[in-house]
């Protein structure tokens, strides 16, 4: 039976057919195989796989990392700038200051002494203040000195720590109250090891700051603490629980930067040095040469006045 008597239109003869029929056997199978079946998908590989979410957490912490790496570099570049432009301001300028300053001050006496107006001499008096010695070292520690020393109150200002000064000579009845209670509870002679007496030989050294300075406050909060018992070490985190803490972390720490790089920026020293950022040494030579100008001007001012 021929294909038109099946009822399949003809397209092209038999001798079109049979010369577009590739003549290499495996050929001829390989076109029937395709013609067979359509392409089946190909697997996908380790690379076509969805990343995990810890890995893109991951990612975004580590390029956080670094984003806060260079923007703490940039920070602790300018501080370092701020402090020694500040250093070099002093070292180089602060003579000239000082000569300013008494200028203004026998200036001020200079004209008080001619007029005799009793404003003239206020502001002497005020010019004067100006440029009066420092006070001796035992002035400056009046009331931080004791047998041993500096005092803690003392060396803690020194250090730049905290200092909370005792409010009375003698702490009150509740304070003393308290001490009592924290230290026979605490008392590192009742520790069972080492590692006990350690944790109670720190304690009581805050029991004792504390009611050093009868702060019935903090002593309150110590004696909680210890009902409280030693803090626990906390559950271990799960990963994503842990790139997200590191996350947090590093925004907290980015917003501190921010705070410092903006004091830096809109003090004294940070203004001037944004006047010239490119030749801040420049700078301190231009305000010499200022100052300068400014000495020689009040020297004549004075010259003039005492003729």
């Amino acid at each position: 039976m021929t294909h038109e008597a099946a009822g399949v239109p003809t397209t092209r003869n038999d001798e079109d057919r049979q010369d577009d029929v590739p003549q290499d056997s495996d050929d001829a199978h390989a076109v029937q195989h395709d013609e067979a079946e359509p392409d089946a998908p190909e697997p996908a590989g380790p690379e076509d796989a969805e990343p995990r979410p810890e890995a893109r957490l991951a990612r975004a912490v580590q390029v956080a990392e670094q984003a806060l790496i260079e923007f703490e570099i940039a920070v602790e570049t300018f501080r370092v700038e701020v402090e020694n432009f500040s250093r070099l301001h002093h070292q180089k300028l602060g003579p000239m200051y000082a000569r300013l300053d008494e200028l203004d001050a026998l200036i001020a006496e200079a004209r008080a002494a001619k007029t005799g107006d009793p404003e003239d001499e206020r502001k002497a008096r005020e010019a004067r203040a100006v440029v009066m010695p420092m006070p001796g070292v035992d002035e400056l520690f009046h009331d931080w000195m004791d047998t041993d020393g500096l005092s803690p109150e003392a060396a803690a200002m020194l250090t730049e720590q905290p200092v909370r000064p005792p409010k009375r000579v003698r702490p009150s009845e509740e304070a003393r109250r308290l001490y009592r209670e924290l230290a026979r509870k605490a008392h590192p002679d009742l520790a069972q090891d080492e590692v006990e007496r350690q944790r109670r030989d720190e304690f009581i050294a805050r029991v004792n700051a504390a009611y050093g300075r009868g702060d019935v406050e903090l002593l309150k909060e110590l004696v909680a603490e210890w009902e409280a018992g030693p803090v626990q070490p906390p559950a271990p985190l799960s990963e994503s629980e842990e790139l997200y803490a590191r996350l947090e972390w590093l925004s907290r720490r980015k917003e501190l930067l921010t705070v410092l790089a903006k004091e830096l920026e809109d003090g004294a020293i940070g203004s001037m040095l944004r006047m010239a950022p490119d030749d801040p040494d420049q700078l301190l030579e231009d305000i010499a040469e200022q100052l300068l100008g400014e000495v020689s001007r009040r020297e004549a001012e004075l010259a003039e006045m005492t003729r």
